[in-house]
């Protein structure tokens, strides 16, 4: 079996969650001053994504951080193009951790209109993607966000997002397409019903060789995504933590068997810089048992 067969198998019937490393400029020192690194500790960006990627590591490479709970990984471009110890971070995950690395692809949001918030344009895309193939990445993510039960903005999202889907598989990589309802939306239940049938939509559309995987927060309605999952297009669909804390996110996805976590500030929730490591391990072990136990509920 080759590495990416044995990858797909993994993600799409193995027990256990994804885990999202991947913050962005923009969400970096929020991260960071959460670790217990605040902007006075680090003097400009290449400092920054340093301490942001020690996190990382030290996240990845701590025993708890294990592929009998984590599945895989979604990496940040600087992640992907940084080493630990020595080795490519995406190389770490797959050979020593028999995690499956993924790659956070999207530039961010554009400004909101129509209740949502689509993806910046990627012009350098193409070349994203066969960087990340020769980088050992086996799919993508790529972040869009929905405010309120507007029609078209939820149409625009979910077609861009599948347009881009297309373009990633046709470079050899699965897409992970993650339209994400806002949780604190008035209207988060009607909008993901509309979210729900444009994505059935979409997903009736795709040849027989494309396969996706859903990113979505965790419904209002439990089992809303059931029919989702069922899809032969769909490899798995997992739930984002949306700004829950562990325990609210870990709750709210038990009700959800056909859902598994991809979790990234439930996740790294308590760990700080300070910890010595064998204080990190224990609340880093924690937060995966939890995240693992609801995700195979």
């Amino acid at each position: 079996m080759s590495s990416k067969d044995a990858q797909r198998t993994r993600i799409s019937t193995d027990p256990g969650f994804i885990a999202a490393l991947d913050q962005s400029g923009g969400s970096t020192p929020k991260a960071l001053a959460a670790y217990g690194v605040q902007p006075s500790d680090y003097s400009g960006e290449a400092e920054m994504y340093a301490a942001v990627h020690a996190m990382r590591s030290r996240i990845i490479t701590d025993p708890t951080f294990s592929s009998q709970k984590v599945i895989g990984a979604i990496l940040f471009e600087r992640t992907m193009d940084s080493d630990i110890n020595g080795k490519p971070t995406a190389e770490v995950l797959w050979e020593d951790r028999g995690v499956v690395p993924f790659l956070k692809i999207d530039k961010g949001l554009a400004d909101q209109a129509d209740g949502v918030q689509m993806l910046k344009p990627m012009p350098d895309l193409d070349a994203l993607l066969a960087k990340a193939n020769t980088k050992g990445i086996f799919g993508t993510k790529e972040r869009s966000l929905i405010l309120e039960a507007n029609a078209k903005g939820i149409a625009d999202v979910v077609a861009q997002q599948f347009d881009v889907a297309r373009q990633v598989a046709a470079a050899g990589l699965v897409p992970i397409v993650e339209p994400e309802v806002d949780i604190n939306s008035d209207t988060k239940s009607e909008a993901e019903e509309i979210l729900k049938a444009e994505i059935s939509t979409h997903l009736n559309t795709l040849p027989a060789d494309v396969d996706v995987i859903l990113k979505l927060t965790i419904p209002t309605v439990a089992g809303l995504y059931d029919t989702l999952a069922d899809h032969p297009r769909v490899l798995r669909v997992v739930a984002l933590s949306g700004g829950y804390s562990t325990d609210e996110a870990s709750a709210l996805l038990s009700k959800n068997p056909k859902m598994i976590a991809s979790f990234s500030r439930a996740l790294a929730e308590g760990l700080t810089f300070q910890m010595s490591d064998a204080e990190f391990s224990q609340v880093l072990g924690t937060n995966i048992e939890k995240i693992y136990a609801a995700s195979v509920a």
